[in-house]
């Protein structure tokens, strides 16, 4: 009986470490999710003036632009894949392969190679452990993502979609992340990214949005150059501070979680523990009681 009881409290102690670590992830965590937050809303606004001055030039010149036009051939599909680079986030990552899965199937039912670029280690790992192939990879800012390594995917991207598909190019590029709808809610996401697809948002335009009449110079062709390099890095940069947002929002709820759940094991270990506790003391009172009436009896 007592050493049921020194088991019941090793594990109450080892439970009780354990959530003071997973609280202090927790804390920490809602900490850096508010600055997240904060960084998706600050690159918001810039990120709706580049594309309305894309949509502004696409709209308003008759340029081919390479980066915008459809290929006639569709051979080689890119999939930029956003996972975290560390674990305790719930289903974050795993919720973010599955997507992507789902969209290789696909390509690969339309007759298109796959071509995987990664981000995290999570996806890092999900490809190497299966023997797979892919084309680059970035880790080890996740949670704190930087425009320079949004530039230096985009240049990435950019080069190799730019680049003939006999020689090692894509024709395509295809971005699966996870948008941070609030809280509580984030949601795996597919976009594609190239050939351009110029999006506004789900909201709809006022009329003080209208685009006006652009000049250009020195020329569409220009502009073009100029801007959609820079449009291409900052939708990637947007995904890639949603995907941050989501990342530690997911790891907040998943701390808070296990956090609870320490809590209820501290409280089923403790009334465990009484319970043997009060069993030994029972048993004990017996004895002394037997003991005690045996010897009135020997006299």
């Amino acid at each position: 009986m007592g050493a049921q009881i020194r088991e019941y409290r090793q594990r109450i102690r080892a439970v009780s470490s354990t959530k003071k670590i997973t609280r202090a992830m927790e804390l920490m965590a809602a900490a850096r999710v508010v600055k997240a937050q904060e960084a998706v809303r600050e690159s918001t606004p810039y990120a709706r003036a580049l594309t309305r001055a894309v949509s502004a030039v696409a709209t308003f010149s008759n340029e081919d632009h390479p980066l915008t036009s459809e290929k006639e051939d569709v051979r080689r599909a890119a999939v930029v894949i956003m996972t975290s680079d560390r674990g305790l986030a719930g289903a974050y990552s795993s919720s973010v392969l599955k997507e992507s899965e789902r969209l290789v199937a696909r390509l690969r039912e339309e007759g298109k190679e796959v071509v995987p670029y990664l981000l995290g280690r999570k996806a890092i790992g999900f490809y190497k452990f299966r023997h797979r192939e892919f084309a680059a990879e970035w880790s080890g800012f996740s949670e704190k993502p930087t425009f320079d390594v949004a530039r230096e995917v985009g240049e990435r991207l950019v080069a190799d979609f730019t680049t003939a598909t006999d020689e090692g190019g894509i024709d395509e590029v295809h971005v699966v992340f996870t948008r941070f709808v609030s809280m509580v809610t984030q949601e795996p996401e597919v976009i594609r990214l190239l050939p351009l697809e110029v999006v506004e948002g789900e909201e709809k335009p006022a009329a003080e949005d209208l685009l006006p009449l652009y000049d250009f110079e020195p020329g569409a062709a220009q502009v073009l150059d100029a801007l959609l390099p820079k449009y291409v890095n900052a939708r990637l940069f947007n995904c890639m501070l949603q995907a941050a947002a989501s990342e530690l929002a997911a790891r907040q709820r998943a701390m808070k979680s296990a956090t609870d759940n320490a809590e209820e094991l501290v409280k089923k270990y403790t009334r465990l523990a009484n319970q043997a506790r009060q069993a030994e003391i029972t048993q004990e009172i017996s004895e002394i009681v037997g003991g005690a009436s045996a010897l009135a009896e020997s006299k």
